[in-house]
């Protein structure tokens, strides 16, 4: 038994943690749980759980149901919305066979098979996630129109406004999870809130991610409002986007930085870019999952419905921000097509693959947009050679299914059920309007 597996074995000792919550995410990022006793948490390490994984979305087929959940005792917290007294924590999971072997099912697993091919190149991938979300007051009829708890806009402040205190107590429950907040405001839509998690390593930052889409849901629960990740969940409001600040490291020198370069910015970083765009329309499916996010996409308001990158540009698909400039570490790019309600683990795993990919083949990065993308006409888009991305969740899968590089990023097993899964969800979904949308998705959103 390592340190870490004695120190949460004390820890549950000493707080008087009676449950641990094994997390773990099936392939559409819906967050799964099973908890066990204290008393079985020693052979939870050295065995794992077993569990049927037939009965979870994409995980393994009826006839090999039976998985292992392995908990990484790095990940473990105590969750504080379940009180001092007789507590409950948690830990993630890797998801194993009955053999040892990882499940190539596994989200989490897939984001360390991208993870470890950057590190074979000497990288270390960091993210930096903007998450909005929406607040609702809660009505007793799902059926009734959406009332966001208030009216306000970008950055305004509402005396004793709901939103204050929200945002209040969630950073306080993340903060005690040891999951650090940057920064938090009212965004541009009404009842719209932004809180933006600190710079992390790819994987903890996707196990920050389902911890905090699950501290909004329990913070909104308490405070009598619901709280929505949905890409556009009122059709004349702004969607709700991840915008995602993205790097590579070597060792401690930040390899997107190059003092007097063009935006300070390293060769490495150009060809990341150019990957980035390059592969665009492959990764959408995977980054933006379901139909509502092409109405966020190509629902304006600073929605990225292009390929491009510019500087300072926020309708570019990929903006380059110099918040701080001559500070090497703080050298980044912004990815803005992702969406909230995105999973995390297979997100980053092909944005990364695709700027590594640039980064291999050394794509060159074409000129930049600095015009608003959107205020273009088509001619003029074509003639800066600027694609759209998918409009659809049916022409984003169409592209995909044609990527080796999503392929071989997700592995056969996921690749093959994303393809099924958004195949039927557009059959099923396609032509209708958001109110109906609304009844099927806000609630798991």
């Amino acid at each position: 038994m390592d340190r870490q597996q004695e120190f949460v074995l004390r820890t549950v000792e000493e707080r008087d943690i009676r449950f641990i919550r094994l997390w773990f995410t099936d392939v559409l990022g819906t967050l799964k749980s099973v908890a066990i006793a204290p008393a079985e948490l020693e052979s939870a390490f050295s065995e794992g759980i077993g569990f049927d994984g037939s009965s979870i979305e994409g995980l393994t087929r009826v006839y090999e149901a039976d998985m292992i959940a392995k908990p990484d005792p790095t990940t473990f917290q105590v969750l504080p919305w379940r009180g001092e007294h007789h507590g409950t924590a948690r830990m993630f999971c890797d998801i194993q066979t009955p053999d040892g072997e990882p499940s190539m099912a596994d989200s989490r697993t897939v984001l360390k098979r991208a993870l470890a091919k950057g590190s074979e190149q000497g990288f270390t991938f960091y993210t930096h996630p903007e998450v909005e979300f929406y607040l609702f007051e809660n009505p007793a009829d799902p059926e009734l129109p959406l009332v966001p708890v208030d009216t306000a806009g970008y950055f305004d402040h509402v005396p004793r406004g709901t939103a204050h205190d929200f945002r209040r107590a969630a950073i306080s429950m993340l903060e005690s999870m040891g999951i650090s907040v940057e920064f938090s405001h009212h965004e541009a839509g009404p009842g719209q809130n932004e809180i933006d998690l600190r710079y992390a390593d790819a994987l903890t930052t996707a196990d920050n991610i389902m911890t905090f889409r699950t501290v909004v849901k329990e913070v909104a629960l308490e405070q009598g409002v619901f709280a929505s990740f949905m890409p556009k969940p009122m059709v004349d409001q702004p969607g709700s986007g991840m915008h995602t600040h993205l790097s590579l490291f070597e060792g401690d020198r930040n390899a997107f930085h190059e003092p007097g370069a063009p935006l300070e910015l390293s060769q490495v970083a150009r060809s990341f870019i150019a990957g980035l765009l390059h592969h665009a329309a492959e990764i959408t499916a995977v980054t933006n999952q379901f139909v509502n996010s092409y109405k966020r996409l190509w629902g304006g308001a600073e929605a990225p419905s292009f390929v491009c990158w510019g500087h300072n540009n926020r309708s570019a698909l990929v903006r380059v921000p110099m918040y701080k400039p001559g500070k090497g570490n703080s050298s980044r790019i912004e990815y803005r097509a992702l969406d909230s309600a995105a999973n995390p683990y297979l997100a980053y795993a092909v944005l990364l693959a695709a700027g590594l990919k640039g980064v291999e083949q050394g794509y060159e990065l074409p000129e930049g947009a600095e015009d608003d993308v959107w205020e273009l006409t088509d001619s003029e888009r074509r003639a800066l050679g600027i694609e759209p991305l998918p409009q659809s969740l049916d022409g984003a899968i169409a592209v995909m299914e044609r990527s080796e590089l999503v392929a071989e990023t997700l592995g056969e097993h996921v690749f093959d059920y994303v393809l099924r899964n958004k195949r039927q969800e557009w059959n099923e979904y396609r032509g209708q309007v958001t109110p109906y949308e609304l009844r099927r998705f806000l609630r798991v959103l």
